[in-house]
């Protein structure tokens, strides 16, 4: 577990706003099709923020019966207090979920001390396996090596989304710990860099429009087909940039309308995109549409 493609899926609305679970359905199917190796439900691509923790229990059931134990599902925590954090682990546990990622808390700027309180505290909930977060670029908190010398100490930790943007920060946490977290990338347009510096898999944005292509760029890498992965690598690249802008849920929906994968409800306060904006998009996703190379 935790390691190869992990897409961290959109949540699919309705016109009026619910979960639309038949849609989601759909991508789901697509993704098991491509072959990806879990799934993440509720992450900030799936607008966690917005969700209320019934439509994320919701998601988790459903996924849940829809895979029938072919894959694992992780369920995204983003929470601001350590007691909903640690409710919300607990009830994931119960309805299903065969593990988590986890951010730091969310809204205040947590210390060190007090983020390794809080995630302990999570990590001591559950025996699920836990994915740390690492975005200080987004949510401002650094999660150290130091951080993770002490969570070294810690069973359910088992993995970090390398998210610093720093491609180094892989072969230092190589050097420092071998092989005692997973390590996944969390920035589609850094992804092949990462995983040729030896990442063990890659948590994807774009995958919910174009699974087969970022199915394929993993393995050929993990097979040692470099030049083939790369090939396919430089065509995704302008559609991967799509991912690292403050509407990544916006442009990502879109590419998978257009591929019949999705839709482009999105929930209050985003709004889909229109104009000039929304035109732009489409010309990025309609030319690698029809340039893909599978």
């Amino acid at each position: 577990m935790m390691q190869g493609v992990y897409p961290a899926l959109t949540t699919k609305f309705t016109a009026d706003d619910q979960l639309d679970f038949a849609l989601f359905g759909v991508n789901l199917d697509a993704q098991l099709a491509a072959g990806v190796d879990g799934v993440i439900l509720g992450g900030s691509l799936g607008e966690a923020s917005t969700l209320e923790n019934g439509e994320k229990l919701d998601l988790v059931r459903y996924s849940k019966d829809q895979l029938a134990g072919r894959i694992p599902v992780l369920m995204n925590i983003a929470e601001g207090s350590t007691k909903r954090a640690v409710a919300l682990a607990k009830a994931g546990a119960e309805a299903g979920a065969d593990g988590f990622m986890l951010l730091p808390p969310m809204r205040y700027r947590s210390d060190d001390r007090e983020t390794l309180t809080y995630f302990k505290a999570v990590a001591e909930a559950t025996e699920l396996p836990i994915m740390i977060y690492n975005n200080p670029v987004d949510y401002k908190i650094e999660v150290s090596i130091e951080m993770f010398e002490e969570m070294a100490d810690w069973p359910t930790v088992v993995a970090v989304k390398e998210s610093t943007r720093d491609i180094s920060n892989v072969t230092r946490m190589k050097n420092h710990f071998g092989d005692r977290f997973k390590i996944l990338c969390g920035v589609d347009t850094l992804a092949m860099e990462e995983l040729l510096m030896g990442a063990d898999g890659w948590v994807a944005g774009l995958v919910c429009a174009f699974p087969k292509e970022t199915v394929a760029i993993y393995r050929l890498i993990k097979e040692g087909r470099i030049q083939e992965a790369l090939a396919i690598y430089r065509w995704f690249l302008p559609l991967l940039e799509l991912d690292i802008h403050p509407k990544l849920v916006q442009n990502i929906k879109l590419a998978e309308q257009m591929n019949g994968l999705g839709s482009e409800y999105v929930r209050a306060p985003r709004l889909i995109l229109e104009g000039d904006e929304r035109s732009r998009i489409v010309e990025i996703i309609q030319k690698g549409i029809d340039s893909r190379p599978l």
